[in-house]
């Protein structure tokens, strides 16, 4: 029964496993690097919204005096740079793909649900930040925002519907698995070829011939296997290296986190206005942004009538 199940596998299993483990291996190869470049590139779109916001938040502190510290609202404030970080930058995108004959949404934003992903963040930042209590310390703005990053359900799925965490788990392993594939290659081919020798007829040269040419090319394989495997977990290495997610992910988080210190320490209170409006992600950027350029046009008008008004008393 024993010898059976021996044969079994030597004939069957096997054989399946050397025909199709160099296969198995080159796809598991091009799908590992495909989808760590996908898992990427979706990591440094969240990546890149930080960077626009951390942007507009300098441009903010930058165009404030401070010698004179402003009445602001930490919530109001950080939803006007977040609202303006928004409609910013995909009024530039959108404009771009108008010309190119795209009206609707560039390939990227449809594939990664950029767009998306970016309305979620602000909301639920937005959402979070209204409950802060007011105090002269630092909150758990650290906290907040790295939950609101991985809870985000569009940056953490590729397309929307495979998993970052999961895939990336499985990514972190390949090469390990490459090198035990092709150290598993090389036991096939041994074990394939040793029985093949026990035939061998030292008085029939030809017969002999024809059995060490197959064991050769047996030994052959299970050599190449050795050296694709390794090769295979090298580059696996390197890919895993130079685009890791999760350096970019701990860059972000620190971004984010102290651009919403910034706005903390120049804010007096953190008031929730009730009539303020809430964020809408499917208004159009190009109205939004000049909405908020005419409110500021209004607002700078009124700040001039009043410098003059305490001026002309101090005058006469």
């Amino acid at each position: 029964m024993s010898s059976t199940f021996i044969h079994f596998m030597t004939e069957n299993v096997l054989s399946f496993a050397i025909t199709f483990l160099l296969p198995l291996m080159a796809v598991a190869f091009v799908v590992g690097l495909t989808m760590r470049a996908l898992i990427y590139y979706t990591v440094k779109r969240h990546d890149w919204f930080a960077k626009e916001f951390e942007k507009r938040v300098h441009q903010f502190i930058e165009d404030e005096d401070p010698s004179k510290p402003g009445d602001y609202s930490f919530y109001v404030v950080t939803k006007r740079v977040l609202e303006r970080t928004y409609y910013e930058i995909f009024e530039v995108r959108d404009r771009l793909h108008r010309r190119k004959g795209d009206q609707v949404m560039a390939t990227g934003d449809r594939l990664f649900l950029i767009k998306q992903g970016c309305a979620w963040l602000v909301k639920d930042i937005l959402k979070q930040l209204k409950f802060l209590k007011w105090n002269n310390g630092n909150p758990k703005l650290l906290n907040i925002t790295k939950t609101t990053f991985q809870q985000n359900p569009c940056f953490n799925r590729v397309f929307g519907l495979i998993s970052i965490s999961h895939v990336h788990d499985v990514l972190q392993i390949m090469p390990g698995l490459f090198v035990i594939g092709g150290i598993f290659g090389t036991f096939l081919g041994i074990v394939k070829g040793l029985p093949s020798l026990g035939q061998m007829d030292l008085s029939n040269m030809e017969v002999t011939k024809k059995i060490m040419d197959q064991f050769l090319y047996e030994i052959s394989f299970a050599m190449n296997s050795s050296i694709i495997g390794i090769f295979f977990s090298v580059i696996s290495t390197f890919a895993n290296t130079l685009m890791s997610p999760d350096k970019v992910f701990a860059e972000m988080i620190d971004r984010f986190e102290a651009s919403l210190d910034l706005l903390w320490y120049r804010s007096s209170s953190n008031d929730y206005p009730r009539e303020g409006g809430k964020f809408d992600e499917h208004r159009d950027p190009a109205e939004a942004l000049a909405e908020q350029s005419i409110k500021s046009a209004v607002a700078g008008t009124i700040r001039v009538r009043d410098l003059d008004s305490t001026r002309k008393p101090q005058a006469s």
